[in-house]
């Protein structure tokens, strides 16, 4: 189980990084007591036996961990979201991605604490793999002002040149930070 919805983005973002994806988009959505993610990449895929597979926690490819019998990044994905009233889709096609998304309901007692998502975004940018991550970002809290933002991995490269060095990393935190602030 994930600690909190954060990390399990996270994770499946991850997962998207690594699958030979040149471009990986996250959509993360919170509207009054819902939270929403879509991770959409244009990597490897997957057939649908394969997908059968990755949803089945007792099965890994042991190509990304070796010695691991288990894999359990989509599988805590659907018991995480079905647990706490929500739902999860899963689509994939072999040779042009895939598309993960899931939904919570923030108010059921079994669904994890939301977590600090400008930490999750600029953890997120660092990832190795696709040339570049877009991130859309939009929260409405108690019919107050909608907040929405972009950020692209390429623009801060662009701007900041290295982005994993520690000054454009805490530039990065503030920045994303502040657009969290915004609303």
């Amino acid at each position: 189980m994930h600690f909190t919805l954060a990390d399990l983005v996270t994770d499946i973002t991850q997962n998207a990084s690594e699958a030979g994806a040149e471009l990986v988009e996250l959509e993360v959505r919170e509207d009054g007591g819902e939270f929403r993610f879509l991770v959409r990449d244009n990597g490897k895929g997957m057939t649908k036996e394969e997908l059968e597979r990755a949803v089945d926690p007792f099965v890994t490819d042991g190509v990304k961990h070796p010695h691991r019998k288990v894999g359990l990044g989509i599988p805590f994905l659907i018991q995480t979201a079905e647990q706490s009233g929500g739902g999860w889709d899963v689509k994939s096609e072999k040779g042009k991605g895939t598309t993960a998304s899931a939904w919570f309901d923030t108010g059921n007692v079994d669904t994890p604490p939301v977590g600090d998502i400008p930490g999750m975004f600029r953890t997120i940018l660092m990832f190795a793999g696709p040339e570049d991550i877009h991130i859309r970002r939009s929260r409405r809290r108690d019919d107050g002002p909608v907040l929405e933002y972009e950020v692209r991995k390429s623009d801060l490269v662009e701007v900041l040149g290295d982005i994993e060095d520690t000054g454009s990393l805490v530039l990065i935190d503030k920045y994303l930070r502040s657009l969290e602030e915004e609303a």
